[in-house]
């Protein structure tokens, strides 16, 4: 049986990623943008955005991730699983930074001027391959979910769910309970120059979704105490962005704080909860918006830095105009990219990690 919340949950998560990414694009609180600020404005309180949704979208992500494995791996076994992984989340992060996303790599290149440094001096095929690394971007995400799915099949081999059998009793004193050792995974295995890959945070988060969150009986008790967990999510995301507006919310010592892990902890119980409740279903939109997420993960950040490069950089509009031309940019070269890719012959293989009986989207 398909849980068309978790589906939901996945593209409503992704469309905040891309309005997260126009505010960091021209951020001017608390961590370093795309781009920079563009506004007159002394502070830019709407900036606030990130704080509220920082913490708990990618964590988010993870969990739900990590539920769907474990349904996966139910439907396909493991060969099957590690197979179907490996296409749609290491080729893309692979073979698809050099056939397609060093543009990625060359627009940030080009916002940070780094070709009038000695890049611009090398050989052109240093200037590819670097090109091509810095289009990881946020295929972050893709490559680390790989990791995770790889490591998540070892720990299968040895637990046999025993493990997971035992953590299907978890009720809601348990779940409150966790937030401790997210805090204690949120210490560890942080990249110190490339914040974003947290591999103790999101790894729990993950293991997690696979051991803990894909019991029916799990979700009962998030779906009856949602309303508790709710109200906990509010109060610690209110004072979350009021104690740190201001400060670089993505890197340490605020991304390790008990608030920031609470505030996220409980934020994924309350969405996981909420969703289970309201949103269990699927109609003509949900179903588009579904299927073309990942597509939209994967092409949005090209269409909003490309208006930040050709747009914002020479000041060829205002503030505003530049805001909602990058929005619009996001979600058009999300789904319109994706139509594409995903009808080109090899393109669809490497850039989207499409096999020959997914459909066209």
């Amino acid at each position: 049986m398909r849980r068309f919340y978790l589906d939901n949950i996945r593209w409503a998560t992704v469309v905040l990623v891309v309005i997260y990414h126009v505010f960091f694009m021209y951020n001017a609180e608390g961590v370093a943008g795309g781009f920079g600020k563009i506004t007159d404005l002394p502070v830019q309180y709407y900036d606030v955005f990130q704080y509220a949704v920082y913490p708990w979208f990618m964590a988010i992500l993870f969990l739900v991730a990590g539920m769907s494995a474990r349904f996966a791996l139910d439907r396909y076994g493991d060969r099957e699983f590690f197979k179907r992984r490996t296409r749609k989340l290491l080729i893309p992060t692979t073979v698809g930074l050099f056939v397609f996303q060093f543009l990625q790599g060359y627009v940030n290149m080009s916002l940070s001027d780094v070709f009038g440094s000695e890049i611009g001096d090398a050989p052109r095929i240093v200037q590819f391959l670097v090109m091509a690394l810095s289009g990881i971007g946020v295929l972050w995400f893709i490559q680390t979910l790989w990791l995770f799915s790889v490591l998540l099949l070892l720990v299968r081999k040895i637990e046999k769910d025993r493990l997971w059998n035992k953590c299907g009793r978890a009720n809601s004193a348990a779940l409150v309970l966790l937030a401790a050792p997210i805090w204690l995974a949120a210490q560890v295995l942080n990249t110190p120059l490339i914040v974003v890959y947290r591999f103790g945070l999101y790894g729990a988060l993950f293991f997690l979704g696979y051991f803990v969150f894909s019991h029916d009986r799990t979700t009962e008790v998030l779906k009856k105490n949602f309303p508790a967990f709710a109200a906990a999510a509010v109060l610690l995301g209110v004072w979350f962005c009021a104690r740190c507006f201001g400060e670089n919310f993505a890197d340490k010592p605020v991304n390790r704080t008990p608030l920031y892990t609470s505030y996220c902890w409980f934020a994924c119980l309350a969405i996981l909860g909420g969703a289970a409740k309201y949103a269990d279903f699927e109609n003509g939109f949900t179903r588009w918006m579904n299927r073309r997420s990942y597509g939209l993960y994967v092409f949005h950040y090209l269409g909003i830095s490309s208006v930040a490069l050709w747009v914002a950089k020479p000041g060829l509009a205002p503030a505003p105009a530049v805001y909602a031309l990058s929005l619009a940019a996001g979600f058009a070269a999300g789904y319109l990219l994706n139509a594409v890719i995903s009808r080109a012959p090899f393109f669809r293989w490497a850039v989207l990690g499409l096999g020959k009986e997914e459909k066209n989207v």
